[in-house]
């Protein structure tokens, strides 16, 4: 076993494995949106907060399980992490309501922010510089393919068994690598020794819920006053952007900063950092959406939609690994920006091609493109952020990285969220009124009510469902009729909808891509001793 602890491929081999969990839980709920929403009777305002309670939580505590990396020991932060998410992982399974299965999921997410900085701070360790970039080829091919395979295997799972399968099964998964993780990882410490900024978590922690909670709520509030707690989504919103700007000031000032400001003197580290919160930004900003279109106005089933997305799966987990290594040999500048190109065209055709009338072959093209894009994008970031850090401060460049992509995670998939539901909130009262004349005359008030007031009852975009609840006690002939245009109101409504939300999106994407020409081109590696990274290694997997 010590020959395993001496060989990194086998320890990139258990890193990535644990990692691939955590970043497929991000998207793997997507599919599950309608699924969840009917078994648990809850409309999309709940369940975005499924998927957001997660990401929040994962992102704040980031920084600070990096910390606790440097303090205990990666490989001991990183098999608790990898502990607490897989029981986590039980918990969602057994939820009964959704409140049970938001609580799992904040579990699930400090779990993952204590797993993900190790991966990075470990293969910074263990790689020296002019090997590292096939390392985090292959670790960005995981990010890149976990990502976008969520979708795939969650329908798998929910089409032959039901929703709380797709956190079933990461309790195996989870068990297999919390062994592998202490026969084969060395336990490595190369950072140093930092007090607790406990004042940066603080603001940090509340800067960013405020930011995301006013998000996600504040279509539901109709962006004025919560409930009767005396204070307005704007507030909320601007208290935490004013939270977050004093948190960089008090970091500004530390000798020991929750965040080095330091790290982003180093170009290509502080562009990297903005391309992966644009890149997650864009990316939840749009499978959101059309995950519930292939389901709720497809009416796809699960399988058939996370299988209309496989070829983007395919593609990218084909060219990642190529792109890794090219990105190490000529730098990864332009194999940057053609991938978030690429991705950015291939989503835009899918947004075109959505039609109330489209099959799974008119998204094969866009997805083999979107697939080439995100194949090309995940190895070359990843080795542009961190190729120049050295192993002292890889956990907390790591934990900043992680951090600026699960914020950009975070803020795209809660401001689609609301940006969707807003559209909604129009284009289903302009198609209720637009068919108002099929509805029998006595019933005609009350159908367009129905739609108008949808956004504040919650919308019902569960499988079979339109968006909102008819009345009931309607004559069966009544009912018959108005269900049916009930459905064409929402399939209508609901493509206007989502194609109005992807341009966001679109426009973000392509503008990252231009950002990518402030990357400095990198230097030749000088010939130093690159042994020092090799010899802690072995010095490490020896002890």
């Amino acid at each position: 076993m010590a020959n395993a602890r001496t060989n990194p491929w086998l320890v990139l081999v258990v890193l990535t494995t644990g990692f691939f969990m955590i970043l497929l839980d991000t998207t793997i709920v997507n599919v599950a949106i309608p699924a969840m929403s009917k078994g648990l009777n809850a409309p999309l305002d709940e369940i975005l907060w499924v998927l957001n309670a997660y990401i929040l939580v994962y992102a704040v505590l980031l920084i600070p399980a990096g910390r606790l990396g440097d303090l205990f020991g990666q490989r001991n932060m990183f098999a608790l992490g990898l502990a607490v998410f897989t029981l986590a992982s039980a918990l969602c399974g057994f939820s009964q309501n959704s409140t049970e299965l938001i609580g799992a999921r904040i579990v699930q997410g400090v779990g993952g922010a204590l797993l993900t900085p190790q991966t990075l701070a470990i293969l910074t360790s263990i790689f020296p510089p002019e090997r590292r970039g096939a390392a985090f080829g292959v670790w960005g091919g995981v990010a890149g393919l976990a990502t976008i395979a969520g979708p795939t295997i969650g329908g798998a799972l929910i089409t032959y068994t039901d929703w709380p399968w797709i956190f079933f099964i990461n309790v195996p998964l989870g068990i297999g690598a919390l062994v592998a993780t202490f026969l084969i990882v060395p336990d490595l410490r190369p950072g140093r020794r930092q007090g607790w900024d406990l004042v940066g978590v603080a603001l940090a922690t509340a800067g960013l819920f405020g930011i995301v909670f006013g998000l996600i709520e504040g279509q539901r509030y109709n962006w004025g006053e919560i409930a009767s707690y005396g204070i307005t989504i704007p507030e909320v919103i601007g208290g935490g952007l004013a939270l977050m700007i004093l948190f960089v000031v008090w970091e500004h000032f530390q000798t020991q900063p929750l965040v080095p400001l330091s790290l982003f003197e180093e170009r290509n580290f502080a562009v990297a950092n903005w391309v992966a919160a644009a890149i997650s930004f864009g990316m939840l900003s749009m499978f959101l959406p059309v995950t519930i279109y292939l389901q709720s106005v497809r009416g796809f089933s699960a399988l058939t939609a996370g299988l209309t997305f496989a070829p983007m799966s395919l593609t990218s987990m084909i060219i990642a690994p190529f792109a890794g290594r090219l990105a190490d040999r000529i730098g990864g500048k332009y194999i940057l920006m053609t991938g978030i190109s690429l991705f950015t065209v291939g989503f835009s055709l899918v947004a075109y091609v959505a039609g109330p009338d489209s099959t799974w072959i008119n998204f094969l093209v866009p997805a083999i493109i979107a697939g080439a894009g995100m194949g090309m994008t995940f190895a070359p970031m990843t080795t542009i952020a961190m190729r120049n850090i050295q192993p002292r401060m890889a956990g907390a460049a790591s934990g900043v990285l992680n951090t600026t992509r699960q914020l950009g995670a975070a803020i795209g998939s809660a401001t689609v969220g609301a940006l969707l539901q807003n559209q909604l909130a129009t284009a289903l009262h302009n198609e209720a009124v637009a068919h108002a004349g099929e509805v029998p005359a006595a019933f005609r008030d009350r159908f367009i009510a129905i739609f108008s007031t949808a956004s504040s009852n919650g919308f019902q975009i569960g499988a079979g469902q339109t968006g909102a609840s008819l009345p009931s006690g309607l004559p069966p002939a009544v009912a018959a009729q108005l269900t049916r245009i009930a459905h064409d109101v929402f399939v209508s409504a609901y493509i206007d909808a989502m194609k109005n939300t992807l341009v966001v999106p679109v426009i973000f994407l392509a503008l990252t891509a231009l950002t990518t020409l402030l990357i400095k081109r990198r230097k030749r590696p000088a010939a130093q001793a690159v042994e020092a990274p090799e010899e802690e290694f072995q010095q490490a997997a020896a002890g």
